[in-house]
């Protein structure tokens, strides 16, 4: 399929996201492609790949999971080389050079209780570097009721990692880092941002930017969006334990950059 750029990437998106950690770029997929991402997400939901995990906690609903799913469902693939998303992704990190981590479906169903936890994203991963950020596209219109992501401005440059937080079980990660603070105990303290959107609209933010979500209380709304987690020209291969499992061993050593089957290599290089 071929995807039309709708305009380029400002400066001051640029500069929103470096100050912010995070920002909203509005209405850079058309509904055309919103349909097909949305039947992806109806494929994957009825056909879930091994990596699928239903995060939902105690309460309503199902909170629903898969990972890598350009590597199960070829428009994705496509989507993911072809459409302007890499091309975003490498204005606002500011690296010609940008690999895909992976991509996801993340879908809370009407009624959903399980709120996602605040955490930021980069320590679940096996990947170093500060040119690392997640694009979160929305299918569905996103609300505080269905499930819209809250971010704390400025949080990617505290200068601290914490430890990855688990949605199923919380004794999965041990890295030897400081638990995340108790955000909604000290909320006078941060600057949050929220963004409802629109199908079509995305967020982009850093890989330590600290988020979180309630869940979708609405009894009639989906909340579906697709997920890319990019790499920039400094991201570097970084396993450590305990980490979230990737699909496969990558096949590279500590240290090296980020350029091979599992994280390939889509924009520059």
């Amino acid at each position: 399929m071929h995807y039309a750029p709708i305009r380029a990437i400002t400066q001051d998106e640029i500069d929103t996201f470096d100050r912010d950690g995070v920002v909203c770029l509005r209405q850079f997929f058309d509904a055309k492609t919103i349909g097909i991402l949305r039947d992806m997400a109806e494929e994957n939901t009825r056909n879930p790949s091994p990596m699928a995990v239903d995060a939902s906690r105690e309460g309503t609903g199902r909170f629903f999971g898969d990972t890598f799913v350009w590597a199960h469902h070829p428009p994705l693939k496509e989507f993911v080389w072809h459409s302007p998303a890499a091309d975003m992704a490498s204005a606002v990190l500011q690296s010609e050079k940008i690999s895909v981590i992976f991509d996801q479906f993340l879908i809370k169903d009407p009624g959903t209780s399980t709120p996602t936890l605040w955490h930021h994203d980069q320590t679940y991963w096996p990947v170093a570097g500060d040119q690392v950020a997640t694009m979160w596209i929305a299918l569905d219109p996103v609300t505080n009721a269905t499930g819209a992501v809250e971010y704390i401005k400025g949080s990617h440059r505290w200068g601290q990692r914490f430890k990855a937080v688990s949605f199923k079980d919380q004794d999965l990660y041990k890295e030897d880092l400081p638990e995340v603070p108790d955000i909604d105990a000290n909320r006078d303290q941060y600057d949050f941002v929220q963004y409802e959107m629109a199908p079509g609209d995305c967020t982009l933010h850093h890989g330590l930017t600290v988020h979180g979500a309630p869940g979708n209380s609405s009894l009639t709304q989906k909340r579906r969006a697709y997920i890319i987690r990019w790499a920039g020209a400094d991201a570097t291969y970084d396993p450590r334990p305990n980490l979230q499992p990737m699909l496969r061993d990558p096949g590279i050593q500590p240290g090296d950059p980020l350029d091979c089957d599992l994280f390939p290599v889509v924009r520059g290089g």
